[in-house]
């Protein structure tokens, strides 16, 4: 019998191994396990923060780097902050001081503020979110139970703090560990669902440019995101973008076959010249961590798809490659990242109708599995007519959390009429423009 070394559990196994566990342990609280975690060390604070704010840094049992931002004046709620990527490689305490940095105005704002690197990089949603109560406990632990928990997730880490929404709504004696939850520009169709587009780029993108990889290249199925053992920078992989469409270059220096490929591939995909390069590095670099992650096993299907959009649709149908999912892969992903919409404290979503990086289908994806699971009245998405991903305009955020906030307190659910009514005292503040749309709703967008 084959034995798998994958990160993401055989399902089956699996569930019988915790099946047995669960009759034999009795779960031990979060807290209880976190009693003897070394304490936060107090650490100069960046200096794109106020002086009077008081900065921790640590690490947690599991490993897994943290920073914490306490201001002077707190107003007794935290954020814990979920980043986005994956990042590839070790962790680095660096990037999630450039996270602070770019929310840096919920600090402003009187929020406490922690992130963490997660344990380690790569893909990996249930591990990510396991770190993220980590970090939950571990603050409360040295800076006593705030009045209110907020869990961010940004990007990528939408998936992981909608997961640890889920996972870790509650205690053992039922009482919430996550007072709201706020997702902004997140990737929320779970895995399983969420790098369609991305894995039709790869055979899309091969099928006009054959440079991805080359002809004299060692030959590996594009699902596979590149060979094991192999690597590639992100400025190579423009380069050879760069080649085929001639994005990098002005467009009255592009060759007609340039500018061919790049509309059939921006046709097919229904997406934009800039959004190529960052999907197509996605579905190089991450796709090969993730397939690794699935001890090798194909987890995308495009065996039944029919591009349309193309000068000649027979033939790249014809001539494409297409690859079939292996199902025990298809599970172990699903079970790492994919939403149940079971969750049991407050939800806003927050995204820009135009991010380039995750497509705002995202979110209609993520209405459907909160109102398939009968939480409808506990989400509400808000939109914002934006081109961004990483960063929307600064007064987004504390009006999002504002609403957040006053729907905790007072029970009454907010709109988007109300959260954009709410928004031009913050962009008086911060002197930048207020973007949120009124009666917005995406699309769900199929494969």
């Amino acid at each position: 019998m084959r034995q798998s070394n994958s990160e993401f559990p055989d399902l089956a196994g699996f569930l019988l191994t915790l099946a047995l566990l669960c009759c034999l342990i009795r779960p031990v609280p979060v807290a209880a396990q976190f009693a003897a975690t070394g304490q936060p060390t107090p650490t100069p604070c960046p200096a794109f923060l106020p002086s009077e704010v008081h900065c921790f840094t640590g690490k947690s049992s599991a490993g897994a780097p943290y920073f914490i931002a306490m201001p002077k004046d707190w107003n007794q709620s935290l954020i814990l902050f979920a980043h986005g990527g994956p990042r590839l490689g070790s962790p680095k305490l660096a990037e999630t001081i450039e996270d602070l940095e770019r929310f840096e105005v919920m600090v402003r704002e009187g929020y406490a503020w922690a992130g963490t690197t997660y344990r380690r990089g790569g893909y990996g949603v249930r591990s990510a979110a396991e770190d993220m109560d980590h970090l939950r406990a571990l603050t409360w632990q040295h800076f006593g139970q705030p009045k209110r928990t907020i869990l961010h997730g940004q990007s990528w880490g939408g998936n992981v703090a909608a997961k640890a929404a889920e996972l870790y709504a509650m205690d053992l004696e039922g009482k919430r560990n996550f007072d709201g939850v706020i997702l902004t520009s997140g990737v929320l169709a779970g895995g399983t669902k969420a790098y369609w587009l991305r894995s039709d780029l790869r055979a899309v993108y091969q099928y006009y440019c054959r440079n991805h990889p080359r002809p004299n290249e060692t030959q590996y199925p594009v699902w596979q995101g590149l060979p094991v053992g192999t690597t590639m920078t992100r400025a190579e992989l423009a380069e050879r973008v760069r080649e085929c469409t001639g994005i990098g270059t002005p467009v009255s220096q592009r060759s007609a076959k340039q500018q061919a490929n790049l509309r059939n591939i921006t046709s097919v995909l229904s997406i934009k010249e800039e959004q190529i390069l960052p999907n197509l590095a996605w579905a190089t670099n991450t796709f090969q961590d993730m397939i690794g992650r699935l001890n090798g096993r194909n987890p995308f299907s495009n065996q039944s798809v029919v591009y349309k959009g193309s000068d000649n649709d027979r033939a790249l149908n014809a001539g494409v490659e297409r690859f079939a999912a292996d199902p025990t892969a298809v599970a172990e992903l699903a079970y790492d990242s994919d939403l149940s919409g079971l969750i049991v404290a407050p939800v806003i979503t927050v995204h820009g109708i135009h991010d380039p990086v995750a497509h705002v289908s995202h979110e209609a994806a993520y209405r459907r599995t909160i109102e398939q699971a009968g939480r409808g009245d506990l989400l509400v998405q808000s939109f914002t007519d934006e081109a961004e991903h990483s960063r929307l305009s600064v007064p987004t955020y504390p009006t999002i959390f504002s609403a957040m906030l006053n729907w905790i307190e007072t029970g009454k659910r907010p709109t988007q009429a109300s959260i954009k009514s709410a928004c031009p005292v913050f962009a008086q503040k911060y002197g930048a423009p207020c973007l949120f749309l009124v009666s917005y709703q995406p699309a769900n967008q199929g494969h």
